[in-house]
Order: C-alpha cells, then sequence, then structure tokens
C-alpha cells in the first residue's frame, strides 16, 4: 500500500519547489536557447558504495512515483516565482502546463545496486527531465541509505525481529519515509504511527519509563498497564531493579506475560539473566525486546544472546553512519536537435577527482555462476548479450508520464530478500571489504 493507494495528498501543495533553482535557470536559458525540447536521457548511480559496505538496495521507488505524479506547478508556486524573479514570465507559462510526459525505467524498489549500477532512467525532453534531479535524488539517496542500513541490521538478525523506532531522532517527515525504508530493508514493524497510516506498516508500542515513574510503585504501572492492554503486553523492567520487576511482572500477568523490554545496561548480561529468571517463574514463552541506541554490530554482538526482538533508532535512521548513498542524476544521451526522430549521441563529464562518468543509455544485468549465484554487475550500451537478455535489471516504471509499475510494499520487502540471498554469503559480512561483486561494462 502507498500514498496514492490511501488517497492521501502530499505534504505541501506540490512537489514541484523541491528542486534547486539553477533546474529552473537552466530551464528558462534551454527554452531561449532552443534546446529544452531535445530528447534526453538522465541516469541515477552512484561511483562509489559507502566505505565498507558491500551492497547498495534501492529504496523510495514508490516515493518517486508519486513525487513525480504530483510535480506540478500550481498558482502559488508560479506567484512565488514570479515575485522572487526567479524565472521570466515565457518560462512561467511553460511551467504552469508543466507534467513529466516520459518514460522511467529502474532497478525495482528492493533490489540491489552496485557501484555504476543504472538505478533509474529518465527520458524525455531536457526540460521535462532536468527539473526532476533533485527530489529524485533527494529520495533515492535518503530511502536508499535507510533501507541499506536496515538490511545489513536484518542480516545480523537472523529471524529475530526488529522493529523500527526512530521517529524521535529525525525529521518529522524523514522519520515516515525512514520507517518505509526500514521495512523494505528487513524490519518487521514501526512505532511511527504516521508510517502505519500511510504506508500499512505495522505498528507496535507499550509504555515508557515515564509510565512507570507515574506511578507511586513499579507494581502500579504494571497492574495498571496489564488491566489495560491485557497479559499480552512487554513490560519494561529496567526502570529501576530489573530482577525485582520482572518478578513483579510475572506475579501480575502471570506466565501469559507477552514480553519483557531492556533499555539499558549490559544487554547481553542482562538477557540472559532475566532469561533464566523468566523460565524460573514459569513464564517460559515470555519474550525478551532489548533497545539501547543498537546498530548492526550491537546486533550481532547479542546473536548468542536468549533476545527475541531488537528495537532500533538512531543509527537506523541515520543510515548507521552513512546517511546518504552518494548517488547522482546525470545526462547521458541527448538528441542532437528538436526532432524526435533525431537519434541520441552519448554524453559525459570529463572530470579530474573521481567524477568520470560513462555516457550512453543503459541496460544492466546480474550474471549468475553454475550456482545461480551472483557474480557480477554487467552494465552496457550495446546490444545485450544472449546469455544476459533473462537477467535484465531494469524495469518500466513510466510510459508517456503515466506510472505502470506500482506495487505493494510487501513486494519490494520480499523482492529485497530474494535478492540479498542470491549474492555471494560474504554480502552479510560485518567486517570492512569492498563490493561483495564487481561492475563491468560491455
Amino acid at each position: 500500500m502507498n500514498a496514492a493507494d490511501l488517497g492521501l495528498p502530499v505534504d505541501v501543495p506540490s512537489t514541484a519547489l523541491f528542486t534547486d533553482q539553477y533546474e529552473l535557470t537552466m530551464l528558462q536559458a534551454a527554452l531561449r536557447g532552443g534546446t529544452a525540447d531535445r530528447r534526453s536521457v538522465f541516469e541515477v548511480f552512484t561511483r562509489r558504495l559507502p566505505e565498507g559496505r558491500r551492497y547498495g538496495v534501492v529504496a523510495g521507488t514508490g516515493r518517486v512515483l508519486d513525487a513525480v505524479e504530483n510535480f506540478r506547478f500550481d498558482a502559488g508556486v508560479l506567484g512565488f516565482l514570479r515575485e522572487r524573479g526567479i524565472v521570466d514570465e515565457p518560462t512561467l507559462a511553460w511551467l504552469a502546463d508543466y507534467r513529466f510526459g516520459g518514460d522511467i525505467w529502474g532497478y525495482p524498489e528492493g533490489e540491489v545496486y552496485f557501484p555504476g549500477s543504472p538505478i533509474l532512467r529518465v527520458e524525455g525532453s531536457f526540460a521535462e527531465c532536468v527539473l526532476l534531479e533533485t527530489v529524485i535524488l533527494s529520495i533515492l539517496n535518503h530511502d536508499s541509505a535507510i533501507a541499506a542500513a536496515a538490511s545489513r541490521m536484518s542480516a545480523a538478525a537472523g529471524e529475530r525481529r526488529l522493529i523500527e523506532m526512530g521517529a524521535r531522532r529525525t525529521h518529522e517527515l524523514s522519520a515516515v519515509a525512514a520507517a518505509r525504508a526500514a521495512y523494505v530493508g528487513g524490519f518487521s514493524s514501526t512505532s511511527d504511527l504516521a508510517a502505519g497510516f500511510r504506508y500499512g506498516i505495522p505498528t507496535v508500542g507499550t509504555s515508557a519509563h515515564a509510565f512507570t515513574l507515574l506511578h507511586d510503585t513499579e507494581r502500579d504501572a504494571f497492574r495498571a498497564q496489564v488491566d489495560s492492554l491485557g497479559r499480552g503486553t512487554t513490560l519494561l523492567v529496567d526502570t529501576y531493579d530489573v530482577a525485582e520487576a520482572v518478578r513483579t511482572a510475572v506475579e501480575i500477568a502471570g506466565p501469559e506475560l507477552g514480553a519483557v523490554r531492556i533499555d539499558s545496561g549490559d544487554l547481553l548480561l542482562v538477557a540472559h539473566r532475566v532469561r533464566q529468571q523468566l523460565d524460573e517463574l514459569g513464564a517460559r514463552d515470555t519474550k525478551i525486546v532489548v533497545t539501547s541506541d543498537l546498530d548492526e554490530y550491537a546486533i550481532a554482538s547479542l546473536a548468542a544472546a536468549p533476545v527475541d526482538a531488537y528495537g532500533v533508532g538512531t543509527q537506523l535512521v541515520t543510515g548507521s553512519g552513512h546517511p546518504t548513498c552518494s548517488m547522482v542524476y546525470k545526462l547521458v544521451a541527448r538528441a542532437e536537435s528538436a526532432d524526435p526522430k533525431a537519434p541520441l549521441r552519448s554524453v559525459a563529464k570529463k572530470s579530474l577527482g573521481g567524477k568520470l562518468s560513462i555516457g550512453g543509455r543503459k541496460w544492466a544485468a546480474r550474471r549468475l555462476d553454475a550456482d545461480g549465484v551472483a557474480e557480477a554487475e554487467v552494465v552496457g550500451t550495446g546490444p545485450v548479450p544472449v546469455g544476459l537478455a533473462d537477467r535484465q535489471l531494469l524495469v518500466e516504471l513510466v510510459k508517456g508520464g503515466e506510472v505502470v509499475a506500482r506495487e505493494p510494499l510487501e513486494a519490494a520487502r520480499e523482492r529485497h530478500m530474494a535478492a540479498r540471498a542470491g549474492l555471494p554469503m560474504s554480502a552479510i559480512q560485518l567486517s570492512r571489504g569492498e563490493a561483495v561483486i564487481p561492475t563491468e561494462y560491455v
């Protein structure tokens, strides 16, 4: 489910101002110079993965489709541009009728990517494509960074559940996007109700330390929570003395107590002690949830602990040290005239300092070894080799301005699990290393 399915509006009158001013000044100059209608191909890619990462995760595609549909210059937006003198009247007239009418192809959401992968390809006139650069990059860079962190955490967690709970650690709208991206990357639920409402993600939550401190005794707090939410609730047991809290929790809720949550201390040691105590008290089915500023390394360190679920906040919504993917949006081909039949010509920036680009409208395929495990990301501009024809990665997302590839968020989540499983086993190692498979250009 997505925002369009729910009939929800975007959070601003339009997404048209989610852009940089130079997109509009380039448009004005291109309109005046007669090059605005030249057929063009832009591609989104990254030259490198964040340091130490073995693969990237495509996330935010569904939000990109919503943003493109809502990229409209309404009266208020046009008035702002006119008042500031950002563009001239002919450009304002052109913007008033703006609707993206081109085609967009891309890696489907949840797929993995590598340096040089043509993650998204936007085709149309220069004018209509250039305006979308910033909004596309802002969505894909943020969401893919969160999804990559989530994927590493879910790999470290194995079969144990992961709860996204980082809303209070980031911008309120970023929190919703982060919860969505985390779900794609393998998390099972979120504490953020806006994310649950907007995207259908399962939501969870019971109580914080403030609820315990509100009451005269911890027993009173536990009794009030169990009376309200039932014996299957999760009780927070580290406000005062953990052992005493666990004993009190089982006395009040009985062996049907759903779970206890530990939010501080030596989690490995405390989890073992709590598990032993629960078992001795007869609450063998009561689960243990741990929180407290976890990341993928902390989760991996708890693999031997009797933990059933992890709640992750700050490290997740900040990309676990890598809050962006350094994706760029580059013109790779353009026609030599505005004639719709004019052939495309490859173009590329030539620069020092590692910013070289490869021109040409690209395809991508993943080559597998004899065991069906990925061994290379193959990117090319010519004919697709016969052996890779059925392994192509880009799918059509928008055709003639119309979205053609909306899907439930669950589909992206399942796709990611399958894509990650198809990589070499070293992909999920947390030790630093290069991309798990090479990118080959043909």
